[in-house]
């Protein structure tokens, strides 16, 4: 089994790549294929922990911090990696495999996605609220600036998700890379499906602003004209 794993997709018996290519596949897979969808499920579904006691406890920072880690590790492995293999980047659509067209495709949408994550979340506006210095703010009044800002987010954040997955997919395939690499990372994307399909379920997903505010109907963001952005969102009613 063990040798198996450690063979190429195609079953060769050597696997041979360049060591700047092999270590942008590396820190791709580390902060596309592993960190990324961990962050974004953490701020999906741990708004509120199990231990909170919300909505007598509110604001909880743990999905913050995870999320704001998770980002700041994929743009410095996304920037190394796009450094590791610039030479070669002008050849997107040049005289090459499919495969490889593919991959370079998707590898600039991510990477395109990425900056347009990291300026909206600049323009993302201030957020206010009882424990802020200023109790008017973009996210507590819930300002067309912040809800376009929130479509905007979690769209652009979802795409590149899935076409992160296609990228590592297609040049994991194009570099025949070794078994074991599939397998470690198809058990890691099924372990979160599972524990996404878990938390949706027990109710997890609990809408940002009540999750930092309550749901007390004092607050503007509880208007119940204004629909949380996303689906399967857990809002209790006002």
């Amino acid at each position: 089994m063990i040798e198996w794993l450690l063979l190429p997709l195609s079953g060769a018996s050597a696997h041979e790549i360049s060591a700047a290519h092999a270590w942008h596949a590396r820190l791709m897979v580390l902060g596309w294929g592993v960190v990324v969808p961990a962050g974004v499920l953490m701020a999906r579904y741990w708004k509120v922990t199990p231990l909170q006691n919300w909505p007598q406890r509110l604001d909880s920072r743990v999905w913050w911090i995870s999320h704001l880690l998770a980002a700041n590790v994929v743009a410095l492995c996304t920037v190394a990696a796009w450094v590791l293999v610039t030479d070669f980047a002008p050849k997107v659509f040049s005289d090459a495999p499919t495969s490889l067209k593919l991959h370079r495709v998707l590898g600039y949408a991510v990477i395109a996605l990425c900056v347009l994550q990291i300026v909206f979340g600049l323009l993302r506006g201030t957020k206010g609220g009882p424990t802020s210095t200023s109790i008017r703010g973009d996210h507590y009044d819930m300002s067309p600036r912040r809800r376009t800002f929130e479509r905007v987010h979690k769209s652009c954040g979802w795409l590149a998700v899935l076409c992160s997955i296609f990228a590592i997919v297609s040049g994991l395939v194009h570099s025949d890379a070794p078994r074991w690499m599939f397998f470690v990372l198809f058990v890691w994307w099924d372990t979160l499906i599972i524990a996404a399909v878990v938390w949706q379920r027990r109710g997890q997903c609990i809408d940002t602003y009540q999750a930092i505010w309550g749901p007390n109907a004092i607050h503007p963001g509880n208007n119940r004209a204004l629909k949380p952005t996303g689906w399967g969102i857990t809002r209790k009613e006002v």
